[in-house]
């Protein structure tokens, strides 16, 4: 099975209070900070190490390493490079937002790198950034930008997976239809410049797998952006429900899964990476199955 692409993306936020069985001696030496750092090191290369083959991408939650302070920053990019050593994208889960100075900051942090009188800082390296919209179009222009010049790519929140999304993103504007499709219709616009050969943008969205009856209008909406899909497993998502991000082929539906996969040794029993290493196939088996159907251009 290990032939087949992936669609599956291997969300990581580790808890240092519920790490999976250190494989040694646990950290006795440092502060705090140092010595959950390294545990949830540990722990994030011994999970990748069991579901590399079967994902395309982590997706690495940068709050969870961020309040760990420095060391936290140290581990986050050695997980980043472990990754990407294992042949996956990195995806940096931040959801920032903001304009002018301060987005090009974070931009340059997590995708690209600043020239300084001491010489080039670079930043984390990832692929994909998640980045926060509802401060409107100028304060996603450079994260896009940024994203662009690095050869990477933004994924824009547009219909997210909790339940108080509806709070804001399905009220109904003046002019007409909810406020998560005019944020698809500025996504589809900014992306526009970026579609390439295979026909995918490198602006995508972020379009939550706990409600699938809105993935075709978003699919007519966005109909080049790649499609992030959280929600599956553990919020009560399914792959079965996710046709319609895969009409532009496989590529269309990035599928995230992170407590369904680090904790399905609570479920099935037995030895913890065997347990991930099983729920990221059969999660992959899913959507591949999926993404064949008649919707499918690739």
């Amino acid at each position: 099975m290990a032939e087949r692409e992936s669609q599956i993306v291997l969300g990581l936020d580790p808890d240092p209070a519920a790490l999976w069985p250190a494989d040694g001696p646990e950290p006795t030496e440092g502060s705090p900070a140092e010595r959950a750092a390294e545990a949830v090191l540990a722990h994030c290369r011994a999970l990748i190490g069991a579901t590399a083959e079967a994902c395309v991408a982590v997706k690495l939650q940068l709050a969870c390493f961020e309040r760990l302070g420095a060391p936290g920053r140290v581990a986050l990019e050695a997980v980043a490079a472990y990754a990407r050593a294992r042949g996956l994208l990195v995806i940096a889960d931040g959801k920032r937002g903001d304009i002018s100075v301060s987005a090009a900051a974070y931009a340059q942090a997590l995708v690209g790198s600043i020239e300084t009188p001491f010489g080039t800082v670079q930043g984390l390296g990832a692929d994909l950034l998640t980045v926060n919209p509802l401060m409107g179009r100028d304060a996603l222009q450079p994260f896009v930008s940024a994203a662009r010049e690095a050869g990477a790519g933004v994924l824009v929140l547009v219909r997210t997976s909790n339940p108080g999304a509806a709070d804001i993103e399905d009220l109904e504007l003046q002019g007409g239809g909810p406020v998560w499709e005019r944020l698809a219709t500025i996504v589809a616009e900014l992306g526009g410049p970026g579609v390439g050969e295979a026909g995918l943008s490198d602006v995508g969205a972020v379009v939550g797998a706990t409600v699938p009856g809105h993935l075709a209008r978003a699919r007519e909406l966005m109909a080049s952006a790649t499609f992030l899909l959280p929600g599956v497993g553990a919020q009560g998502g399914r792959v079965e429900d996710l046709a319609p991000a895969f009409w532009p082929g496989r590529a269309g539906g990035l599928i995230t899964a992170s407590r369904s996969i680090a904790n399905a040794h609570t479920v099935a029993g037995g030895e913890p990476a065997t347990a991930a290493r099983a729920e990221a196939e059969r999660l992959r088996e899913s959507a591949w199955a999926l993404s064949e159907g008649p919707f499918s251009t690739s």
